[in-house]
């Protein structure tokens, strides 16, 4: 008899097949351990087997016969945490959380047996595991505190962990509330009915409500659905918001901002989110918008809700029902100087239920009787279906086979059986022509007029052209990007329950309002009748802007006359999953006798048109976008085009002030025309030390030959920097970066400033930039699609490099709060200065200006 233990727990194996990840999730029902890539590459999926680390998705269940395997569940003991465990919240070492159990099950290994590990050797330790949040700085200090928290219980001090848990929390029996848990169904969907009209009472229990009511955004946005705070009798208080939280923690900021309208307890305060049947009407959570979108009319409902509790004498003399406020004033807001919570520290988000594995994300949800849905897919995406023949899939047993038109899939009572049945169809497809392998003459020559947002721009100020003629000096650039993955560790998932003719899908989404109508227009109901849940969600940086995957799962659960859920495979996710537009930027900037900037002409191909505008004082200026048909599936991406447009700006910019032998600083500064974007320079400057670092008396690359500790003589030193201005942010970045002699590129040092108005959870803001600089490290330096023909070549995550342990550098940030100003976000913007920062240091160090993304694949720079 096949027997294993399993967190202190004896399963026998005898029948077992498949991987120890599916049947740890699949038949143990232990959903910490995560399901990544199925490559053995990011590390979601590491398990402990006798003690050592070992990826549970490559390992077979038949090997670990007669052993002992650990999953996070099992690294508590006696409801007190893990060393590990404790050190990751201690440090709040987590975003998205969807690689946190896994982190903390290597941290573990790591200090049971060395308490006491140097960088490297934590470095090494944690290296296969991926953070595609970028929280890496934060996880090694982790790792630290962990060795830390290991002596002291060996030298008699406090427990190993010393934290107590729920027993929810520590994965002990009794199924822990998730995103299935929801509150009552209303008569039909809030946002879809007058404030008045509403059944409060029904879903949320008596208490006041009052309601911040629909508006237009600024700035050309679309509608807002404002927002409601109900206070209950008991005093707890919920909070509506149509944003969703994937990981940047707009949920902590928002009952921040509430608490601090109502005067009250944080503690007391709940905000629910993502649910399109109560939440108020949201076009999505992109742009850095949570803050102006949501926090704004959070703002405003909370203190409406206080000013009516005032003169009502609070909501305890009225529990026979809702009183409804909808506010149709201004109501009086807290001060700047009177505030006691927002832009204080020690508001940190739960990371509990991240660090115990109990935290259930999309993916990880089920229901009773649920089935697990797959989907027929053409190898080139665009190819229409010819012929299908489901006969082999129609045989295997407990097999449902779905044909909706065009749309041809299988549900069965594993993930496994239903993509083997969809394995087994022979379909014929007719594909699109490839485009070659020139992709940057295939989109100059494939102009689109395009539309909103998107659509082409050129706007010009003044004889650009005959300034470019005129000029003392000139300089004409061309810049790329190449098409980039999201890489979210929790592929696309999407959970469909039919009740009658009323449907709920559970998803992770950026646009669940979105995502409703396009369910409800594809299964053919009346949008009211479907209600999307956005649940814990494994990260998405743009990518997670479709309702594919939540109509894939409806329309199965539909034919198969029961819940379904459809995960996507880490393949389908690279090849059908969106992609980062490849950009094509050229520049031309003139300077006159005076050192002027006389002409600035800037024309983007495909990418878009964010952050075209230059924050400097030009004389004349020509700004364009162009889009193109793209030969890949292109779609938002964190900072959008924000990213290309930066790097060739900024990489101009610097060009210029090496042409006229001014220091790049004093290049920028003389000539922005934007007070907060200078300030943010000088603070970043002064941090990172640049004058200090100044020094080069020699051509780029030919300076003093020593490199620093640990990089061997020959290598090269440089620094540079960056400015960008989007989405209401300023930033400013400098960077330091060694280069060996064989080319090897090593960014060594980064300083952020960041100036996104008020700062209101200051813990929050400088994750979300130490996040983002490491995924625009990424892009900046090894990041790249594998495209032939106009194709996606592989699919596979072993071919698409993404930033590890190894490759972070020391990041510092500084936050210049503006507690004046309204907030901006802080997921977005501090990446677009980070590519060009870099690039520049390359040019001082090398003398090399290298003008494509990313920089150095395979880490070296190109020959």
């Amino acid at each position: 008899m096949a027997v294993v233990v399993v967190n202190d727990h004896r399963h026998v194996l005898d029948g077992a097949r498949g991987t120890l990840l599916g049947w740890i999730r699949g038949t143990l029902g232990l959903t910490g351990t995560k399901l990544g890539c199925g490559e053995g590459v990011c590390g979601a999926c590491t398990v402990l087997v006798d003690g050592a680390p070992v990826l549970s998705c490559q390992t077979p269940v038949a090997e670990v016969d007669g052993r002992t395997v650990t999953t996070v569940e099992g690294l508590s003991t006696g409801g007190t945490l893990h060393a590990a465990q404790q050190a990751l919240v201690d440090e709040r070492a987590s975003q998205c959380g969807y690689c946190t159990p896994a982190m903390a099950v290597r941290i573990a290994a790591l200090v049971d047996h060395d308490p006491d590990p140097d960088d490297r050797t934590v470095t090494a330790a944690l290296d296969p595991n991926l953070c595609r949040c970028g929280t890496y700085t934060r996880i090694v200090r982790a790792a630290h505190r962990a060795g830390e928290l290991r002596r002291k219980a060996a030298a008699g001090g406090a427990a190993a962990g010393g934290a107590a848990a729920s027993s929810a929390a520590l994965g002990q029996p009794g199924r822990p509330r998730d995103g299935t848990d929801l509150l009552p169904r209303p008569r039909r969907p809030w946002d879809l009915v007058a404030p008045e009209a509403r059944d409060y009472e029904a879903v949320l229990g008596p208490g006041l409500v009052c309601v911040w009511p629909a508006g237009e955004l600024p700035g050309g946005w679309a509608r807002t659905g404002g927002a409601w705070v109900h206070v209950a009798p008991s005093g707890q208080v919920r909070a509506f918001s149509g944003k969703v939280d994937i990981g940047q923690d707009n949920r902590t900021a928002f009952r921040l901002l509430v608490a601090e309208e109502l005067g009250a307890d944080p503690a007391r305060v709940t905000v629910v989110q993502g649910d399109t049947d109560v939440c108020p009407f949201d076009v999505g959570t992109f742009g850095s918008r949570s803050m102006p979108d949501s926090g704004e009319p959070l703002r405003r409902a909370a203190a409406g809700a206080r000013a009516a509790l005032a003169g009502a004498s609070g909501p305890a003399l009225r529990t026979d029902g809702c009183r409804l406020v909808v506010l149709d004033a201004e109501p009086t807001l807290v001060s700047p100087v009177d505030r006691r919570l927002v832009g204080r520290s020690g508001h940190e988000a739960g990371r509990l239920d991240a660090v115990t594995g109990s935290r259930r994300f999309v993916s990880d949800l089920t229901r009773p009787g649920i089935g697990y849905g797959a989907v027929l897919r053409p190898a080139v995406p665009g190819a229409t279906l010819r012929s299908v023949d489901t006969s082999r899939a129609d045989a295997m047993p407990e097999v449902t086979v779905v044909r909706n038109q065009l749309f041809v899939g299988a549900v069965a009572d594993d993930p496994a059986a239903a993509h083997r049945a969809v394995d087994a169809m022979d379909a014929t497809w007719d594909e699109p022509p490839a485009v070659g392998d020139d992709l940057v003459g295939y989109l100059r020559a494939h102009p689109v007029a395009g539309a909103g947002w998107e659509r082409a721009v050129d706007d010009a100020v003044g004889d650009v052209d005959g300034a470019l003629d005129a000029a003392a000096e000139a300089v004409r650039a061309t810049y790329t990007t190449a098409y980039l993955a999201h890489v979210p560790l929790e592929t696309r998932a999407a959970l469909a329950e039919w009740d009658g003719k009323r449907l709920t899908v559970w998803t992770g989404d950026q646009v669940p309002f979105s995502t409703r109508s396009t369910v409800a227009r594809a299964v053919g109901i009346d949008e009211g009748d479907v209600r999307v849940v956005v649940p814990p969600t494994g990260g998405a940086f743009g990518g997670k802007h479709a309702g594919d995957v939540a109509t894939e799962a409806a329309l199965l659960a539909r034919a198969a006359g029961r819940p379904v859920r459809v995960h996507w495979t880490r393949a389908e996710e690279l090849r059908w999953g969106t992609v980062r537009p490849m950009a094509i930027v050229d520049v031309a900037a003139a300077l006159d006798a005076e050192g002027e900037l006389s002409a600035w002409d800037v024309l983007d191909v495909n990418a878009g048109a964010q952050a075209l505008a230059p924050p400097y004082r030009t004389r004349t200026r020509r700004l364009r976008y162009q889009p193109a048909r793209s030969p890949l599936h292109q779609g938002p991406y964190r900072a959008l085009a924000a990213n290309a447009n930066t790097f060739a700006r900024e990489s101009m910019i610097d060009e210029l002030a090496h042409r006229t032998g001014e220091d790049p600083l004093g290049f920028r500064l003389s000539r922005l025309d934007d007070d907060r974007l200078a300030t943010v320079l000088r603070i970043a400057a002064e941090r990172f030390d640049w004058a200090a670092r100044r020094g080069r008396t020699q051509a780029p690359g030919r300076r003093d030959q020593v490199g620093p500790p640990g990089k061997g003589a020959g290598g090269r030193s440089g620094k540079g920097m960056a400015v960008g201005l989007e989405k209401g942010g300023r930033v400013a970045t400098c960077a330091r970066v060694h280069v060996d002699p064989d080319g090897l590129l090593v960014v060594e040092r980064i300083v952020t400033a960041y100036d996104c108005g008020t700062v209101v959870n200051p813990d929050t803001v400088v994750n979300q930039i130490e996040g983002a600089t490491v995924m625009a490290l990424g892009g900046a330096l090894i990041e790249a699609l594998p495209v032939a023909g106009g194709r996606l070549a592989d699919s596979s995550l072993a071919r698409y490099p993404l930033p590890r342990f190894a490759d972070r550098p020391e990041i510092e940030v500084v936050l210049c709060d503006r507690p004046d100003l309204p907030s901006a976000g802080a997921g977005e913007t501090p990446m677009i200065a980070v590519a060009p920062a870099v690039a520049n240091a390359v040019f001082d160090a090398t003398g090399r200006r290298l003008r494509d993304l990313p920089l150095a694949p395979g880490r070296h720079l190109p020959a």
